[in-house]
């Protein structure tokens, strides 16, 4: 028998100072078996950086076609591709062919590097495309707070960002690579 998904739901409180967007947010986020705690995060990460009325969640990990989260209008067309992790060339120049803007939040320790010597020079073509590094120390961190019920409030200002659940706070700095 197969695994099901475990669901998770979370109120973002988010007061994004560099873009001017203040809201709440109440989502739920089907966590995979194969999933880990840190990467359901940095996707619920990725979600409040870039937070809006239209951004949603995927399907994620049980569909090879589909980002992490997406933006689509009103004809389906996909205006913004968000990917979590250390996708390979294919994937990316399929996000960059499909979509209008296309960014990656990558994390995972020291392949974070490998990964980038690796790729960095072939991305730097897709002019759709950024790439954000997220540090091992600060995603383990995050890993930390994820609950089944979640209220967390999160802050962004200048680049930093702060996520606390009440009793615990967490801050990352977000790395522009691309």
């Amino acid at each position: 028998m197969a695994l099901k998904a475990t669901v998770f739901k979370a109120t973002l409180n988010i007061a994004d100072m560099d873009r001017h967007y203040y809201a709440d947010h109440h989502v739920t986020i089907a966590r995979h078996p194969s999933e880990t705690d840190e990467r359901m995060m940095v996707r619920l990460l990725a979600f409040a950086l870039n937070a809006n009325d239209v951004l949603e969640f995927t399907r994620g990990l049980s569909t090879d076609d589909e980002p992490d989260l997406w933006q689509k209008d009103l004809t389906g067309h996909i205006e913004y591709w968000i990917e979590t992790g250390l996708p390979d060339e294919d994937r990316i120049r399929k996000a960059c062919n499909r979509a209008d803007r296309v960014t990656i939040y990558g994390y995972g320790g020291r392949a974070l590097p490998v990964w980038w010597d690796k790729l960095h020079n072939r991305l730097e073509r897709h002019n759709n495309l950024s790439v954000i590094a997220l540090a091992q120390d600060d995603t383990a961190a995050l890993a930390g707070l994820a609950d089944r019920t979640m209220n967390l409030q999160v802050n962004i200002q200048d680049g930093e960002v702060t996520v606390g659940n009440g009793k615990t706070v967490v801050s990352l700095t977000p790395e522009t690579r691309l």
